[in-house]
């Protein structure tokens, strides 16, 4: 099959664009080289020609239908924290970074949605959604990255186990097609089964079918209590054991993780701070999960923590900590999301994977993912969620 040959960006295609986008266009050697990577520099850096910021859904359109007509390449950009090297210019051609369409536009309180434009950081969203006592529930690891980002990868979270992934909170979205013609798929129901599902189609997509000029995402009412475990284990597979019995018993923890000690250490000698045990009445620990449960009041949480308590402990066990004020919690979440950082600064060259594995695989995996440490030479850290 003949590969499909892009034009080159000509000096008349940039004044094109200058007009499309007045004030918002970059060229050259003036284009910010962190526009020619994402977090992974190791899977490759390579600059557009032009770097187009535009700030309205028309400026995209205009934008993309210059280049469809001109047949130029497009890469679309968010915050650009991926780590796959997708968003990088591997073609040269334009790059439509979406960074400064970021602002939130509206709440609708009475069908619980918000209407964002896709440059909004997650933690913007997240702690503006609390200001109007909601939560938007998705919780991906990159607190930095953008929601369009989100969308585009489907991200998913700490929080996915109880709530599901990006995917379950998008209700509708402006996109611009690569003609240049502007489509709304969605509406602001939970139910709308009138032909294609194109709104999932896109969603997950990263860019490929379109880009996401609009959101309006689901939010819900803010649980009022939350609470986490920290739950000492001796091995490895009697921690991940446990996990199975959460779901079987009906606790719906809102995230549920598992850390092994090696990591743990790590993370805690890189922040300065001390919260997980290394050994419980002389029997070393080896492995964590640290599990957080809501709800509406702080009864129904101190029900469900009793019970998460007696059934860890019947079941391997070490111990069980409650991080029942703003500080414990705190702690206990710093350390978790300052794995990876810590992992970063005592590591010369890194590669994080994502491997996705039925529940009750995990513990061969594990093993077998230590194995390599001794065949290759490197070393393997594990954590991770359960979805």
């Amino acid at each position: 099959m003949k590969e499909f040959q892009y034009n080159k960006v000509t000096p008349e295609i940039i004044e094109q664009l200058k007009e499309a986008a007045p004030g918002h266009v970059t060229v050259g050697s003036d284009i910010n080289q962190d526009f020619g990577h994402d977090e992974m520099e190791i899977y490759g850096t390579s600059m557009p020609d032009v770097l187009v910021e535009p700030l309205t859904t028309e400026e995209v359109a205009a934008v993309m239908k210059i280049c469809n007509d001109n047949k130029i390449p497009v890469t679309p950009s968010g915050a650009r924290t991926a780590l796959t090297g997708g968003p990088v210019s591997i073609l040269g051609g334009v790059m439509i970074s979406l960074s400064k369409m970021n602002k939130i536009l509206d709440y609708d309180t009475d069908n619980f949605v918000v209407r964002v434009q896709p440059g909004v950081l997650l933690q913007d969203l997240a702690a503006d959604a609390l200001k109007h006592d909601l939560l938007y529930p998705p919780d991906p690891g990159e607190k930095l990255a953008q929601l369009g980002g989100n969308v585009s990868t489907n991200a998913g979270g700490m929080r996915a186990v109880k709530y599901g992934t990006t995917r379950d909170y998008v209700r509708a979205m402006t996109v611009v097609l690569p003609t240049g013609e502007i489509v709304h798929e969605g509406a602001t129901v939970s139910k709308t089964s009138s032909g294609y599902s194109l709104l999932n189609l896109i969603i997950g997509s990263e860019g490929t079918l379109g880009i996401i000029t609009e959101l309006t995402l689901k939010v819900i009412p803010k649980p009022t209590t939350t609470m986490s475990l920290i739950i000492p284990f001796e091995t490895l597979d009697e921690a991940i054991a446990v996990v199975p019995l959460f779901f079987k018993n009906h606790l719906s923890p809102q995230a549920l993780e598992f850390m092994e000690k090696e990591a743990v250490e790590e993370t805690e000698e890189y922040l300065g701070k001390k919260v997980y045990p290394k050994e419980v009445e002389g029997t070393p620990v080896n492995a964590y999960i640290l599990a957080t449960f809501d709800g509406d009041s702080e009864d129904q949480i101190m029900d469900i923590i009793e019970q998460a308590s007696d059934i860890v402990t019947e079941n391997g066990a070490l111990d069980v900590l409650v991080a029942d004020t703003p500080k414990l919690l705190a702690d206990a979440w710093q350390v978790r999301s300052a794995l990876l950082d810590a992992i970063e600064a005592n590591t010369d060259l890194l590669d994080e994977c994502d491997v996705v594995v039925p529940i009750n695989k995990i513990p061969d995996f594990l093993h077998y993912a230590k194995s390599l440490e001794q065949d290759y030479g490197f070393k393997i850290k594990s954590f991770f969620f359960y979805v």
